[in-house]
């Protein structure tokens, strides 16, 4: 049981899209991650996603409209939803999923990083 300091796990990230294991709980990876530029459109089919940014404003695009996540806020997407992660500048982004839930959900991208790969900071 240790507390986790926020700034020096984000420091320990140098690339944007490649999110790291922070910490695990209940089968769940706690993921920070670094975000820049536009993801892929994707869904998970057995999941739900939480977003929580810590630094920055992330617009989560959504085929019928967008959500503007600030610094501080939240965003759940619900399992089966189909939307694409967009950061005009970086983004610190604390993502809580399943342990076995990939990055690109339904999708085959050469942007997943399979979960066996995810490092832990």
């Amino acid at each position: 049981m240790e507390k986790i300091n926020l700034a020096q796990k984000f420091a320990q990230i140098p690339d944007y899209w490649m999110p790291r294991i922070a910490a695990e709980s209940n089968g769940q990876h706690v993921r920070f991650a670094k975000l820049k530029g536009e993801f892929v459109w994707h869904s998970h089919d057995d999941e739900d996603e939480l977003f929580i940014v810590v630094k920055g404003r992330l617009t989560v695009r959504f085929r019928d409209r967008e959500v503007n996540v600030s610094e501080g806020e939240m965003l759940v997407i619900p399992r089966g939803v189909e939307h694409m992660p967009v950061a005009d500048e970086e983004v610190h982004l604390i993502n809580i999923t399943r342990a076995e839930t990939t990055m690109t959900g339904n999708v085959d991208s050469d942007r997943a990083i399979p979960v066996s790969e995810l490092q832990t900071i």
